[in-house]
């Protein structure tokens, strides 16, 4: 499953937050845009979402663990990564440099090769007040990852709960010199 592709290759980082559930949008919008997609999902988030339909959908297998010595490696190096929905622990383990999960590592190392990230952050307004989110944040943007609007979860002012943005992640990459 490591074929050669000719189009750029997206790792996707699926956090669990309950908008997770709608990643397939995000797969459809990178594919439309001529990425293929490879989705690594933290060992919570990954039950936030039908793990089959996006297997299906990508032609991938989901990764959340780390693979075995000696194991092939089931995605290309990524040319970029969308982290959509990121949560507030995931965002904060990430700015601290932890990694303990897979998507951790992945993010860590990234960072090191010098591959885009874009960020969609899924966190409550109390959540976010926290000075540890604020500093996370901050020190990820120092290191050029760039942030799309905090997506917050609760009604907007009309009392409707409005849709995660999923194209906002792939237009930010689009953006990048």
């Amino acid at each position: 499953m490591t074929e050669h592709t000719e189009k750029p290759f997206l790792y996707v980082v699926v956090c669990a937050a309950g908008v997770a559930r709608d990643v397939s949008k995000l797969i459809t919008a990178a594919q439309e845009r001529s990425w293929e997609v490879g989705v690594i999902a933290t060992p919570q988030g990954l039950g936030f979402f039908d793990a089959s339909a996006v297997e299906t959908q990508t032609g991938r297998p989901i990764r959340s663990a780390w693979r075995a010595p000696g194991d092939p490696r089931p995605f290309p190096a990524p040319d970029a990564v969308a982290v959509a929905p990121a949560t507030f622990n995931t965002v904060n383990k990430w700015a601290a440099g932890i990694s303990d999960t897979l998507a951790l590592g992945t993010l860590n190392e990234a960072y090191g090769l010098g591959v885009p990230i874009a960020v969609l952050p899924c966190v409550s307004d109390a959540l976010a007040a926290h000075p540890a989110y604020r500093g996370s944040v901050e020190r990820l943007r120092g290191m050029g990852v760039g942030f799309g609007d905090r997506y917050s979860g609760g009604p907007g002012e009309d009392g409707l709960r409005a849709e995660f943005p999923w194209g906002a992640v792939l237009d930010l990459l689009d953006s990048r010199p």
